[in-house]
C-alpha cells in the first residue's frame, strides 16, 4: 500500500508547520534563558526557577478548571514524581550555572542531553543502540570535553552543573518514554508542574527577594511570557510534526544564545567553544537522522492490517 500524493503533500505540509512552530519555540526558551540570566545578578536561582514554572502551572491550572480532576490519573505515580523532581533539578542547576557561564557556552553543552538519553536507553531500557550510535555518543561527549576543557581553567567550574542540568533533562526524557504508553501527555505535564513548583516552594521562603525595580519586574514577568510561549509552540509543533524531523530545530538554539549572548552580555563564544559545539551538533544530527530511518523501517499498522490484501 502506498501513499497517496495527497497525503505525502499534507504531512510535508503539516511538518513544515511543526519546524516553524519549533522554530519559534526555541526562539522563545532563548529568550527565557536570556532573561534568567539577567535576573541572576539580583535574585537567587531558586526564585528564578520558581518563576519561570509558574507560567507551566498557569496552563496546568486552566487544563484543570475544563477537564478536571481526570486530568491527572495516572497509573505510575511515583514515575510522575520523579519526573518533576528532575525537572527542579535540571532547571536549577542549569540557573545556577548560567550566572557564570557564558549563554552560548552554557547552552552547547546542555546539548548533551540526547547523548545521555540514548546511552541510558541502551543500558537502562534494553533499546538497540548499534555501534554507530555508540560512536555518535562517544563524539558527543568529547564535544563537550572540547567546550569545557577540564583542568585548564578556561570555564568557570559552575560549567559541571550544566552538565549535571543536562543529564536530569536526559533522564526526564527517559522517564518521558516510559510513561508514554500508559498515562497521556496532559497528564504528564500536570504532575511535571504540580510537583516543580511544589518543591521549589518549600525552600523559597528563605531565599525570597522581592522585586521592586521596574526593570526586575519586567525581567521576570518576560521569563514567564517567554516560557509559556515556548512550551505551547513546542507541544503544537510536535501535535503536528514527526519528532524525528522537528528534533534537529533545537540546534537553533546556539543561534539564538550567541546573538544574545552578544548583545546583552557582551560575551562571544571562542573558538574552542565553536569547534566543541560543532562536533556536538554534527553528531547530534547523526543521531537524529538514525532515529529517523528507524523509525522509517519499522511496518506502519496500515501496511500490517492490509498485507493480505
Amino acid at each position: 500500500m502506498t501513499t497517496s500524493p495527497t497525503g505525502g503533500n499534507l504531512r510535508r505540509t503539516e511538518n513544515l508547520r511543526g519546524v516553524i512552530l519549533m522554530a519559534m519555540a526555541f526562539l522563545s526558551l532563548s529568550v527565557c534563558d536570556m532573561l534568567a540570566k539577567l535576573a541572576t545578578s539580583e535574585f537567587p536561582p531558586l526564585q528564578i526557577a520558581w518563576t519561570r514554572q509558574l507560567a507551566l502551572l498557569t496552563g496546568v491550572l486552566i487544563a484543570l478548571s475544563f477537564r478536571g480532576p481526570i486530568l491527572l490519573k495516572t497509573k505510575n505515580p511515583g514515575m510522575q514524581v520523579a519526573r518533576g523532581a528532575l525537572a527542579v533539578t535540571s532547571a536549577v542547576c542549569f540557573i545556577f550555572g548560567v550566572k557564570y557561564v557564558p549563554l552560548a557556552d552554557a547552552v552547547a553543552v546542555t546539548f548533551v542531553a540526547p547523548f545521555v538519553v540514548t546511552a541510558v536507553s541502551g543500558l537502562l531500557l534494553g533499546e538497540k543502540v548499534g555501534p554507530r550510535r555508540w560512536t555518535a555518543v562517544i563524539f558527543g561527549f568529547i564535544g563537550v570535553l572540547i567546550i569545557l576543557r577540564p583542568g585548564f581553567g578556561t570555564v568557570h567550574p559552575a560549567a559541571l552543573l550544566l552538565v549535571l542540568a543536562a543529564t536530569a533533562f536526559a533522564m526526564r526524557q527517559v522517564l518521558s518514554r516510559r510513561l508514554a504508553g500508559v498515562d497521556k501527555t496532559g497528564t504528564t505535564v500536570a504532575y511535571t508542574a504540580l510537583v516543580s513548583v511544589f518543591l521549589l516552594s518549600l525552600p523559597l521562603a528563605f531565599v525570597w527577594q522581592t522585586p521592586v525595580k521596574g526593570e526586575h519586574i519586567l525581567w521576570l514577568a518576560g521569563m514567564t511570557l517567554a516560557a509559556a510561549m515556548g512550551e505551547m509552540f513546542l507541544i503544537t509543533a510536535l501535535e503536528i510534526g514527526e519528532a524525528a524531523v522537528l528534533a534537529p530545530v533545537q540546534y537553533s538554539l546556539i543561534i539564538w544564545s550567541t546573538l544574545w549572548g552578544w548583545l546583552v552580555f557582551g560575551d562571544l563564544p571562542d573558538m574552542w567553544t565553536g569547534v566543541g559545539a560543532a562536533v556536538i551538533v554534527a553528531t547530534g544530527l547523526y543521531i537524529f537522522q538514525r532515529e529517523r530511518t528507524v523509525q522509517r523501517k519499522k511496518p506502519r499498522p496500515e501496511d500490517i492490517n492490509t498485507s493480505s490484501m
